[in-house]
């Protein structure tokens, strides 16, 4: 299932079609979460497909790391975290 297949497509005044912005809730915190130090080259896709094995799931370390939001690229030298419970956060999705 893509990221987008539930997310509410509407038209603006002009009839142009546009995805709805979709809010996700904050992410809770877990003991399991996994917490890495960002390096060249580091994208969040990269990251989901690393830790996730599924590059789609970039929005969960997106998500989780709300200060670093912005760019599909993390700041240099930064402590992300991973969250650890993928299958409990993608299912209320």
């Amino acid at each position: 299932m893509g990221r987008y297949s539930r997310t509410k497509i509407t038209k603006n005044p002009e009839g142009k079609r546009y995805y709805a912005t979709r809010r996700y809730s904050e992410i809770p915190r877990s003991n399991n979460d996994l917490y890495v130090i960002t390096a060249i080259g580091d994208r969040y896709d990269l990251l989901a497909n690393q830790y996730y094995k599924d590059p789609s799931l970039w929005w969960v370390i997106s998500s989780a790391n709300p200060e670093y939001i912005g760019s599909l690229y993390p700041p240099l030298g930064v402590q992300l975290r991973i969250p650890a419970n993928i299958s409990e956060i993608t299912r209320n999705v």
